[in-house]
């Protein structure tokens, strides 16, 4: 009993952290008023951006891959190691469902990337390089975390083995399931493309 409860307050605490709503409250500070009101409504950096800071985009893109990377290391070294991925999923999960907000937050890429580096270096690394070389071929951010939620679940299991791989794996579903919407552009070709005028990928992101 215990045990269980033990792993309840991870969750929660983990939980509880990852749904702190940071590019929303930056842009709030800042006196950009609230970012859900802005371009595509996403709490995330790739929205910040849109606001023309890239400063706050930069921030917020850290603080919100810093929630996993908390969630993982602080459970591992101060509370049971064999919990920090459980711990780091959900952070991940308060991201995209965060309870301050009612459960409408952010597509959950940032965090996965702090969540995976923090499980394990290797597997972290990994991950960049899969984003990095699907955004030079196909210079979309989206898909870029499409090819990388689907890929590192592989990379766990076959560096980490079965404890983390799991928790990874759900986490890339979760990402499929928040990117609906850039999927169906994608397959439209209506995607917006990393460096095209802002103008032209409103429209696009619009479906216009």
């Amino acid at each position: 009993m215990e045990s269980y409860g033990l792993l309840a307050a991870v969750l929660a605490f983990s939980y509880l952290l990852g749904a702190v709503p940071f590019g929303l409250v930056i842009t709030k500070l800042a006196g950009l008023g609230d970012i859900r009101n802005i371009g595509s409504g996403n709490i995330g950096a790739t929205n910040v951006l849109r606001t023309g800071r890239k400063d706050l985009a930069a921030a917020t893109l850290v603080l919100d891959a810093g929630k996993g990377a908390i969630a993982v290391l602080v459970t591992r070294y101060f509370i049971d190691a064999d919990l920090a991925a459980l711990a780091g999923m959900a952070a991940f999960v308060g991201h995209c469902f965060p309870v301050y907000l009612g459960f409408k937050g952010g597509k959950g890429v940032a965090t996965f990337f702090g969540t995976v580096i923090a499980i394990n270096p290797l597997v972290g690394a990994a991950a960049i390089a899969t984003w990095l070389l699907t955004a030079v071929i196909f210079r979309m951010s989206s898909f870029s975390g499409l090819m990388t939620a689907l890929l590192t679940p592989f990379y766990s299991y076959l560096l980490i083995g079965e404890r983390a791989w799991m928790p990874v794996a759900f986490m890339g579903l979760v990402i499929y399931i928040r990117h609906k919407d850039n999927i169906g552009r994608i397959l439209k070709g209506q995607e917006p493309k990393i460096g095209a005028k802002k103008k032209d990928a409103d429209k696009e992101e619009a479906g216009e």
